[in-house]
């Protein structure tokens, strides 16, 4: 659960799980649809998608950011305050921290965190996580790859991407959207998503999409925020580093780009989430005068 004290916040927990539920329902729907005989057997099996684990890719180096996984929020570091929000999440089997530096992984293995060392070669967080995900002991079939800038992350949003995941058998990819503020919708920064009718993504882009003729923010349209967090089936993991990269993916530099391209599905459920991630040095002082109004330690 969020920490927030006040009512707004019991209020928005209410909301996002509303949502979450209608995201998963809508995804057994669609999976009926498609084979109610392959359905029903994969759900009665205990074994589908149940195993899971939450890793936390971060890296130092970062040409907007340089060290921002251990920049200090209200005298934690960010990368630890993701964690504990994400070890309250109760579809998590395991979450490690999956980093490239030692300064990192000496600090998450300072507040308890496991840490897998994984190679400088890795070109962002998906692929750090199927390195990761190699490097574990233990089998997973379920991979959640939990941003490390986003330290107020809502456990419920973690479970509610694993819980679409595991009920929709076509996808092989999860994530999460909530409502854009109007002033972000021409932010590069903040990535906007459309969706199809069944909770399928249909685009993300760093522009305003859907984009009107009028060229300015339409304050009616309900757009799209993405949230970082995505969850992903652990077969399709390995094979994505393989995949080739696309136009889509290079022009826009976002990741998720590449799986709809080369043609895989992915679930999308909407969270009413007030996003507080960290890009620039910037926000490090609006989340830490978010978290003063709101009493949060």
């Amino acid at each position: 659960m969020a920490v927030c004290s006040s009512s707004s916040s019991s209020e928005s927990s209410s909301t996002t799980k509303t949502w979450i539920i209608h995201g998963i329902l809508t995804g057994a729907a669609v999976a009926v649809a498609l084979g109610a005989h392959a359905y029903l057997f994969l759900r009665r099996s205990s074994k589908f998608r149940s195993r899971v684990v939450g890793i936390i890719p971060a890296r130092f180096a970062s040409s907007r950011f340089q060290g921002k996984p251990l920049v200090q929020i209200l005298g934690k570091p960010m990368i630890q305050r993701t964690w504990e929000r994400a070890k309250l999440a109760t579809t998590l089997d395991h979450v490690v921290v999956a980093t490239d530096d030692d300064r990192i992984a000496d600090c998450c293995r300072g507040f308890g965190a496991d840490v897998i060392m994984t190679s400088e070669s890795c070109r962002n967080g998906t692929e750090r996580c199927n390195e990761a995900l190699q490097k574990l002991e233990k089998q997973y079939n379920i991979v959640v790859n939990i941003q490390g800038d986003e330290p107020l992350i809502e456990p419920e949003i973690i479970d509610g991407v694993v819980k679409a995941l595991q009920a929709a058998p076509d996808a092989v990819f999860s994530t999460a959207v909530t409502s854009l503020k109007p002033e972000d919708g021409f932010d590069p920064n903040r990535v906007k998503c459309i969706v199809d009718n069944h909770g399928y993504a249909i685009y993300f882009s760093r522009g305003l999409i859907p984009f009107n003729k009028s060229g300015k923010v339409n304050q009616q349209f309900p757009y799209l925020l993405h949230l970082g967090i995505q969850s992903y089936d652990t077969k399709f993991l390995r094979i994505y580093p393989d995949l080739p990269s696309t136009p889509l993916q290079l022009e826009e530099d976002l990741e998720q780009l590449k799986v709809l391209e080369n043609g895989y599905k992915m679930k999308v459920i909407k969270v009413d989430h007030e996003a507080h991630g960290v890009d620039t040095p910037e926000d490090v002082d609006k989340i830490e005068s978010f978290m003063r109004e709101r009493n949060l330690s």
